[in-house]
């Protein structure tokens, strides 16, 4: 087989730990190589985050792909493909996705945090795919940098990581993605881009192809135009493609048929552009194929040679989405039929390699498994925006059986926290069956922790971690393989205020119930027989009428005129809402509201079954 580079092109990832300036950094790369214009519709923070909850939580959820034309010092342009990918373990598969659309990675970590788990997720991904590593060491401005530090943790990572010694050969760049600076030398205070884009030219190797293979395409990603239908996101392997050409499309099944492509786009800075051809290592969008999924190959017609499918890591959590059956559904959402939910989760399997949907007993729910709680969570988010209502249940963690032995997937945690914590801190993972694989002062009073846990162990950790750092905790986990079962954890300690009929809460019953309880509705909330009002400060649920209303009589009271003081009612999230139910709890989650009710609603159904369960137990 002989092989040709296509010099004028670079495809290159950014990948990194959360927040570590990945998509600050495609926003000055984007500037300074004119791809936006200052003033412009598109000049604005984070343009690559498109999604508005992206926006809102400041995280990139999908991996998309941006082009930028770079003039080296020879006069040769080079166009860099840049795909911007998630930093959270949560969104793996786009992870995955992405390092089959490129030759190289850029590696970001910040100057101050170091590697974290993520950090080596990602880069375990990278070297598991041989691709060249660019480090660069961000955020060198901020005033708690350790440059010197982060630069040997990155590079004991690599050690740890690396298959090969060809692994352990990076250069390092240090970036202040915010200012658009990088330079190669500490010493000498960068003033643009341009030492980023010539280290990229000159480690990450051009596309190469075989000039005798005929067209072939993998299809990575794909999305939707609302006037051609759906966009299969590929990269062109060999050969070349022409808008309205006909194409084999080699199906994940082994079936072959041949499709005429009505458009074909490439990307042009943040835009994609209809061009009339593309060639060897583009990527590229094409319309016309209107049921082509994740991991299928387009081919030439007369020799079709379908390319390796992607594969990504099995899911590790699941929870079950259903139908809303609470008295209340209706009341805010207009998309409620089972037939309407499945068709949505049917539609996000097509672009969400990472998920797996499954039927349970009853025909008005499925099990949900994924990577995560975040993902698990935006992905019922994203659908409550849609107007769908929807009953959502606890997280569990999914069992798997090696060599007759059961396992339980186990997350690589690490804390950072102030050192007046650490006991707490320590007491808190040990009771999850934690167990602590290293501690290291980080300096100014700050201690870092790496921890081995059972995933389970850490469902709702995260809120009571907050808690008890005073807020000043660091808590990031990502999954590191599987070991035996370690046995019962009890995750909460405390119970729930239950209501125990319908009705509007009213002030009266809640200053009597707010003395021994945290609530989570406030006067004239609706609430009905079985909804979660509260957490308990005790182990045991509660039954209480949150409904009750003052007796009135005619006889004038001495405290008449007095004020009823009553605590504001806890917000929660639905990722806290998640965190915080029981097993025998579940979620209901609205366009409108978020409530949490028990999966029973008859108080005395709930007794029933908690006897039963005791005399089993």
């Amino acid at each position: 087989m002989s092989s040709r580079t296509v010099p004028h092109l670079r495809n290159v990832a950014i990948v990194a730990h959360v927040d570590h300036g990945k998509t600050t950094l495609v926003d000055a790369m984007l500037k300074q190589s004119g791809a936006v214009r200052a003033g412009s519709a598109a000049d604005v923070d984070r343009v690559m985050d498109s999604m508005d909850l992206e926006r809102e939580k400041g995280i990139t959820i999908l991996a998309k792909n941006t082009a930028v034309r770079w003039a080296s010092p020879s006069g040769e342009e080079i166009k860099f493909n840049i795909v911007d990918t998630p930093g959270h373990a949560d969104f793996g598969g786009e992870v995955e996705r992405a390092l089959t659309m490129v030759d190289g990675v850029l590696l970001l970590v910040d100057s101050s945090e170091g590697p974290l788990p993520q950090t080596r997720f990602v880069l375990r991904k990278a070297i598991e795919r041989n691709l060249p590593v660019v480090l660069a060491i961000n955020k060198i401005d901020r005033p708690d940098a350790r440059i010197d530090e982060v630069v040997d943790e990155v590079a004991s990572l690599f050690l740890d990581l690396a298959i090969d010694d060809s692994h352990l050969e990076f250069p390092t760049i240090y970036c202040n993605a915010r200012a658009g600076t990088a330079t190669t030398d500490l010493a000498v205070e960068g003033t643009d881009l341009q030492p980023l884009f010539r280290t990229l030219a000159e480690h990450v190797p051009a596309p190469t192809h075989d000039p005798d293979h005929p067209f072939a395409a993998l299809v990575t990603n794909l999305d939707a135009s609302p006037y051609l239908g759906r966009l299969a996101m590929c990269r062109v392997a060999h050969g070349y493609v022409k808008r309205g050409q006909s194409v084999a499309w080699c199906r994940l099944d082994g079936t072959v048929s041949t499709v005429k492509l009505s458009a074909l786009f490439a990307t042009e800075s943040h835009e994609r552009v209809e061009t009339e051809e593309a060639g060897p290592g583009e990527i590229i969008a094409v319309a016309g194929i209107e049921e082509v999924t994740i991991g299928e190959t387009l081919a030439d017609p007369v020799d079709p040679r379908p390319l390796p499918p992607v594969t990504v890591d099995e899911p590790s959590l699941s929870m079950t989405i259903g139908i809303n059956t609470s008295p209340l559904s209706g009341r805010s959402g207009k998309k409620l039929t089972a037939r309407l939910v499945k068709g949505r989760l049917d539609a996000e399997l097509i672009g969400n390699v990472s998920l797996r949907v499954h039927p349970t007993d009853r025909p008005d729910q499925w099990e949900v498994q994924g990577r995560g709680e975040l993902q698990l969570a935006v992905l019922v988010e994203i659908m409550r925006r849609e107007g769908f209502e929807l009953t959502v249940g606890k997280p569990q963690v999914l069992i798997r059986e090696i060599d007759g032995v059961r396992c339980e997937p186990v997350e690589h945690v690490t804390v950072d926290a102030p050192e007046e914590y650490l006991g707490a801190i320590t007491q808190l993972l040990s009771v999850r069956k934690g167990r602590m694989a290293s501690v290291a002062p980080q300096g100014s009073g700050w201690v870092r922790m790496d921890w081995r846990v059972p995933a389970r162990g850490l469902i709702g950790f995260r809120t009571e971690f907050l808690t008890e750092t005073r807020g000043t905790g660091v808590l990031h986990h990502v999954f590191d393989g599987w070991e035996p079962w370690a046995g019962e954890i009890r995750v909460r300690p405390t119970g729930s205020i239950v209501a125990d009929r319908s009705g509007p809460a009213t002030s009266y019953a809640i200053e009597s119930i707010q003395e021994r309880a945290t609530l989570f509705v406030g006067p004239g909330a609706e609430v009905y027989e079985g909804m979660v009002v509260g957490e308990n400060s005790r182990a045991e649920d509660m039954d209480v009428n949150i409904c009750r209303e003052k007796k009135v009589t005619n006889i004038r009271a001495s405290s008449a005129d007095e004020f009823v003081k009553l605590v504001p009612p806890k917000q929660m999230t639905l990722e806290q809402s998640l965190e915080f139910i029981a097993d025998d709890e579940c979620v209901e989650v609205t366009p409108a509201v978020i409530r949490l009710r028990k999966l029973a609603l008859d108080q005395t159904q709930r007794a029933r079954l908690r006897k039963q369960a005791k005399d089993r137990g």
